[in-house]
């Protein structure tokens, strides 16, 4: 799957997703940090779901109706456990994010809003 990280994301978790076969690009490289919005359009227009640990995406997504091709946030997990945690969404719900679904990931829960 195809996957741009917010800065925020724990540049270790980039090594393992690719490692795992995912096609990931780390904003947390880029020579400037762009803002939320810039990064919700990268993403889309690359085709990436944006994982993150900020919840404005989604509220963005949401309230505001900025296109997106999916936002997975991380919540609640260590920096080290969140390629773990990312794996497992991708691993069970990949159409639905593929889809444009928004899900929220933490250890032993998981909701998800599917694309309107």
């Amino acid at each position: 799957m195809k996957l741009l990280l917010d800065a925020c994301i724990w540049s270790g978790a980039r090594d393992e997703l690719t490692s795992a076969g995912h096609d990931v690009l780390w904003a947390g490289e880029w020579p400037e940090n762009p803002s939320d919005e810039e990064l919700l359009r990268q993403a889309h227009q690359a085709g990436r779901v944006l994982v993150t640990l900020d919840k404005d995406f989604g509220e963005w997504a949401i309230l505001r109706g900025l296109r997106h091709c999916g936002i997975l946030r991380l919540v609640g997990c260590r920096a080290r456990q969140q390629a773990t945690l990312c794996r497992r969404v991708l691993t069970l719900h990949a159409e639905e994010l593929a889809a444009g679904a928004i899900v929220t990931a933490e250890p032993g829960r998981l909701r998800i809003r599917t694309a309107e």
